[in-house]
């Protein structure tokens, strides 16, 4: 996924983590386009910036754009995210061990059946190590591609 621009956004809570995954990713090769903030201000609010990234994948004819958010908990960020058409963003706070019956885990499965275009990570919840991994994980997996959930992706995105 080294084609796409992985567009980044963090409020005071997700910032510290924001800037190590990109300083990581722009080691790995990826381009980055960050939205802000683009310095710790205790208190700023998170809408701003989620919405700012979102409403770049939104309008992005290309499919070359994809998102992380970083926020306290990660669940505003993504209600936010969510609510711009043909975005789908997925929460992440945590270690992901447990695995559903066919075997795949949440962030894998995310992308594979949901496309997810956009990671919301809860800053608070997670180690700076552990989401370098899973970033890594949910940026190399793909689409799966399977009829019944690109119908329902595009499900998702025709809703108003």
């Amino acid at each position: 996924m080294k084609n796409k621009t992985i567009v980044l956004a963090s409020d005071h809570a997700g910032y510290e983590l924001k800037q190590a995954v990109k300083s990581f990713l722009l080691e790995k090769g990826y381009q980055i386009e960050d939205v802000g903030a683009t310095s710790y201000k205790e208190g700023d609010d998170y809408p701003e910036y989620m919405a700012k990234a979102a409403s770049m994948i939104a309008m992005d004819q290309t499919g070359l754009l994809i998102g992380i958010l970083f926020g306290g908990s990660g669940q505003g960020e993504a209600m936010v995210a969510n609510r711009f058409p043909g975005v789908r963003a997925t929460v992440w706070y945590g270690d992901v061990t447990s695995t559903a019956v066919d075997g795949g885990d949440i962030i894998s499965l995310s992308r594979e059946h949901n496309d997810a275009n956009v990671l919301s990570i809860g800053a608070r919840f997670v180690s700076e190590e552990n989401t370098k991994a899973t970033v890594l994980r949910w940026l190399e997996t793909a689409f799966g591609g399977d009829e019944r959930h690109a119908r329902r992706n595009v499900q998702i995105d025709s809703i108003e």
